[in-house]
């Protein structure tokens, strides 16, 4: 029926109540344990902490790792985050983040301190004064070409001679930083340098772990010591090398210390829940294996769709199992979208009302013409602000 659609009522009231940011997300491990939620740091995506989920999901525990959603503001981001864990109804939680993902965990702490149980911070930092200084065309950033904010973020991660894990971690890091878009590292370096910083939290400090690299980091010294004198009661858990990403090239260390202090906070695993797959090598009824192959067509999957992410009884074994499934596989078929932006269906309607190959081709040209006119007025607006100053 052709006409003017209005969206039901229900409709209306679900999407005011999840939000319109697009969360994308990894969710392995029993359903029944409080969720250990990875948030990565402004180079990090959910993928990062792949190495985290293979590990500690077969031990019983529920690992999610989060995308850094599309916000401009702190006050933007809690309120964006509350609203996902509604949305896929976890209520009491335990954040490790790292660099900006933990200095967003801490201020999540702060705003909503009974959804918090305990943090695990590696790398970062209690406010943005510092970022700030440095990034003085920070009121431009969400008109900078792309290839300018990678080329910015690029020049916070060490370029050098690395021993052979880092130097992976390093190039897995790079590889993820190449899949995002330019409105998401403007947003991520809009986090960076907002005016916040952290108070005194409600939660005890015997919640807290500090885990921080002895080599080298992105984060200055001076502000790494700043976050120690804030929780002197804090577990420390030192690591001597692993540079910026100890969660990729120091994994076996990690683990360990996440599994610490989730035993040390009262998260009890349970092994029993992560069962193996069958012997005609699937897992669950057959109606879940057709669902399987239906998401691996799919990568996405929303929230409002039937099918879960892998729980207890869908987990595949470890690698060292036997079956033809394994949880590398399903890791990559679980990747889930907590409702995507609507102003992302624009295009594709204009596309559907006109022709699609001249709309596409309509947007690179006006997208390559306006990233070389700011690539070149970029420059001179610098210039002047550094005359000002």
């Amino acid at each position: 029926m052709k006409g003017v659609f209005s969206a039901p009522g229900d409709y209306i009231y679900f999407k005011s109540q999840i939000g319109t940011k697009q969360w994308r997300y990894y969710d392995f491990g029993p359903k029944v344990v409080p969720p250990l939620i990875c948030l990565p740091g402004t180079a990090g995506t959910a993928d990062v902490y792949y190495k985290q989920i293979m590990s500690l999901s077969m031990k019983g525990y529920r690992v999610i790792s989060v995308d850094i959603p599309r916000v401009w503001n702190h006050h933007e981001w809690i309120q964006a985050f509350e609203k996902f864990l509604d949305a896929i109804d976890v209520h009491h939680i335990h954040l490790y983040g790292t660099s900006l993902g933990g200095f967003l965990a801490q201020l999540f702490a702060l705003r909503r301190p009974r959804r918090v149980r305990s943090l695990v911070l590696s790398n970062t930092y209690l406010d943005t004064r510092t970022f700030a200084a440095a990034m003085p065309w920070a009121p431009v950033v969400s008109w900078t070409p792309s290839f300018l904010l990678k080329r910015y973020v690029f020049t916070g991660i060490r370029d050098g001679p690395h021993e052979p894990f880092i130097a992976d971690s390093v190039d897995f890091v790079v590889s993820q930083v190449e899949t995002l878009s330019r409105e998401d590292l403007a947003s991520r370096l809009s986090l960076t340098v907002d005016a916040a910083s952290v108070g005194p939290l409600l939660l005890s400090d015997s919640f807290i772990t500090i885990m921080d690299t002895n080599d080298y980091c992105a984060i200055p010294q001076q502000l790494k010591d700043q976050l120690s004198e804030r929780y002197p009661g804090a577990r420390r858990a030192y690591l001597k090398t692993g540079g910026d990403f100890p969660f990729l090239s120091r994994p076996d260390e990690v683990n360990l210390h996440l599994q610490l202090h989730l035993r040390r906070v009262g998260v009890e695993a349970r092994p029993d829940l992560v069962r193996g797959i069958s012997k005609d090598g699937g897992g669950g009824s057959p109606s879940e294996k057709s669902d399987e192959k239906g998401d691996r067509n799919d990568p996405g999957k929303d929230i409002g769709e039937s099918s879960e992410s892998p729980s207890a009884g869908q987990l595949s074994p470890a690698p060292e199992s036997s079956g033809s499934n394994s949880l590398g596989d399903q890791f990559l078929s679980n990747t889930q979208y907590c409702l995507v932006d609507p102003r992302d269906k624009i295009l594709p309607f204009l596309g559907s009302l006109f022709n699609n190959h001249h709309v596409v081709a309509t947007g690179i040209i006006l997208q390559f013409v306006w990233e070389v006119l700011v690539s070149y007025l970029l420059p001179f607006y610098a210039e002047s602000l550094y005359i000002t100053l």
